[in-house]
């Protein structure tokens, strides 16, 4: 059986082992595909095709007619052609349930640098302004005390209910919007709808997928319904910001600080009007990336190869 992964850098640079998958097949790895002109050739006769970014299309499904299975080595799997997979009977798995806890701290921890912009800071002191100081400690910004405040949380999936489980721990006050809140059971967080989420809320913290309904969910009708100086913090999707209303928002001091780990084309765009607007942090889409965590998702993408091999697909989309 001929493996092929077409983009595996971004999952293991080198710093985990890639024996599991070796196991299965005949394995052939690139490190990334860029050129699209160079997925068809790469894929070749192979029958299972691995992938996280490279899209897969109905062309390419057309011209490599070995592919029997394809995986995605991450939950969204907007990159392939799902209507033209299952004409040609090819199913497609991704991994659901990777990252839970990882994500959360991450959105943990960017709330906690807005708050406190403890990278600046400690910065600062290594540039000399502390051993300087007439003072004996001295701050470039507000710091903000969580405890007794707000927060929002959009969407309630996994990573939504753990990352408010994190937040009421630090004593911030919870409340949730979700499409289907009679769906979840014993939960100790209100359910609110999504205006008076917008009115009530000291933090917003996205964590809901990409879909036609939400996209530019955060958008200047319902930044004008939340609170001034609202902290906005995102690790979901990119476009579900419309990024020049969030950077007019933060510009104007509408909102307190913005705090994004995704952006609406990656890698960023140079003229992203986020990179030049007020307290704004970004990073560079890692909040996944922990080496515990890419280690449980390509064990994950293992599993659901060796189930497909044994005539039992697991994680289908």
């Amino acid at each position: 059986m001929k493996i092929v992964v077409l983009d595996g850098y971004s999952l293991n640079p080198g710093d985990i082992s890639w024996a599991k998958l070796e196991e299965l097949g005949d394995l052939t790895i690139y490190d990334r595909t860029l050129n699209k002109a160079d997925i068809i050739p790469r894929i070749g006769d192979a029958e299972i095709v691995l992938m996280n970014k490279t899209p897969i299309t109905k062309e390419t499904l057309t011209a490599c007619k070995n592919i029997k299975y394809i995986g995605v080595l991450a939950t969204g799997y907007n990159v392939v052609d799902i209507d033209a997979a299952k004409e040609k009977g090819i199913p497609v798995c991704n991994i659901p349930n990777y990252g839970t806890n990882a994500v959360a701290q991450f959105a943990t921890g960017l709330l906690l640098e807005l708050c406190h912009h403890i990278g600046e800071h400690s910065h600062s002191v290594y540039k000399g302004e502390w051993e300087n100081s007439i003072e004996w400690c001295y701050w470039h910004s507000p710091l903000i005390e969580l405890s007794g405040k707000t927060a929002g949380i959009i969407g309630f999936g996994r990573i939504g209910k753990r990352t408010a489980e994190i937040f009421s721990a630090l004593g911030l006050k919870i409340i949730v919007y979700t499409p289907h809140p009679k769906k979840i059971d014993n939960s100790n967080f209100e359910f609110v709808s999504l205006e008076d989420l917008l009115k009530r809320s000291d933090v917003i913290s996205l964590h809901c997928p990409l879909t036609k309904e939400n996209e530019g969910l955060i958008n200047k009708d319902t930044i004008a319904k939340m609170k001034k100086g609202v902290l906005v913090i995102n690790t979901s999707r990119g476009p579900l910001i419309n990024e020049n209303d969030l950077a007019e928002a933060l510009n104007s001091g509408k909102i307190g600080g913005a705090a994004c780990d995704v952006v609406s084309v990656e890698p960023i765009n140079k003229e992203n009007p986020l990179l030049k607007a007020k307290n704004c942090i970004l990073t560079p889409h890692i909040a996944w990336a922990a080496k515990e965590t890419r280690e449980r998702l390509l064990d994950i993408g293992v599993n659901n190869v060796k189930a497909f091999l044994n005539n039992s697909i697991i994680n289908q989309v």
